[in-house]
């Protein structure tokens, strides 16, 4: 039933989109931008009526400490956006199939869970320079509705804020910020508290390459024991220019804490229509 509510949301954004993309206006079309690869969201709004779908193909976390290893792969994590002005636009986000093995390396003993993920809806609205030129600015409101698998998927709904910005430092480089706040349900059902992070970056274009370096930190204020989380990133993208409004893209993620995994690789591709 969770996985049907997905895949009908999924369905419902791509027909609003073939029925936007008919009515886009005419002039300057914006810069291809994804938001892949990274933790943090870039401020870009797509043109009114395009639409562009971004997956990740495989994602791989792995973490080794306090006597526990735990494996967690990911596969077809799917982000859906829709121009649905000239400086709004929707998005939509799932996540086919995530399979998390844990093992307790003293006694052997191992457990799997796996399954869909949530479904997450989002708004990001452009304050400034919308197509991401120059210093652009957004905010980006969301919610998770909790569709996915029993242990993959949240329990409750839950939402936030991200504020992405992006300026550019000289022609080659650009700095990214994206704070956010978060509301969550408490581990143990009983409330909801706050959390809040965000990623900071730089980034440098070197013809069709994008490379980028990023550090991204969590804290989880929940009434049972605070968590912090923290990580370094490494990403690169590639678009290729015998293929217009595509880009390949891989990251490293090294975990910097013990509540983060000690690394995570990702690959994807985003295409606009």
């Amino acid at each position: 039933m969770r996985t049907a509510v997905g895949l009908l949301a999924i369905g419902a954004l791509l027909a609003a989109g073939a029925a936007h993309a008919q009515d886009s206006a005419e002039g300057a079309e914006r810069d291809f931008c994804a938001d892949r690869p990274g933790k943090g969201s870039p401020p870009c709004v797509l043109d009114a009526g395009r639409f562009q779908a971004e997956l990740g193909v495989a994602d791989g976390s792995w973490s080794r400490g306090g006597g526990t290893s735990t494996d967690d792969l990911a596969f077809g994590q799917l982000e859906l956006r829709l121009g649905l002005g000239s400086t709004v636009e929707g998005q939509l986000t799932w996540t086919a199939h995530e399979r998390v093995r844990e093992k307790d390396r003293a006694t052997g003993e191992a457990s799997t869970t796996s399954g869909a993920g949530d479904l997450g809806l989002a708004l990001r609205w452009s304050l400034k320079n919308p197509g991401g030129d120059g210093v652009s600015v957004a905010l980006q409101p969301f919610v998770v509705a909790p569709t996915g698998a029993d242990g993959i998927g949240g329990d409750a709904w839950q939402g936030g804020m991200i504020a992405p910005v992006s300026l550019p430092l000289n022609a080659d480089w650009s700095l990214a910020l994206s704070p956010e706040v978060d509301v969550r349900p408490d581990a143990d059902g009983s409330g909801r508290h706050v959390g809040f992070g965000g990623a900071v970056g730089v980034g440098r274009s070197l013809g069709p390459v994008a490379l980028g370096v990023e550090l991204w930190a969590d804290r989880d204020q929940d009434p049972s024991g605070h968590v912090t989380s923290a990580s370094f990133d490494l990403t690169a993208a590639w678009t290729p220019a015998a293929i217009k409004d595509l880009q390949l893209d891989a990251s490293a993620y090294v975990g910097l804490n013990r509540n983060t995994p000690d690394l995570e690789l990702a690959v994807g591709v985003a295409k606009r229509f």
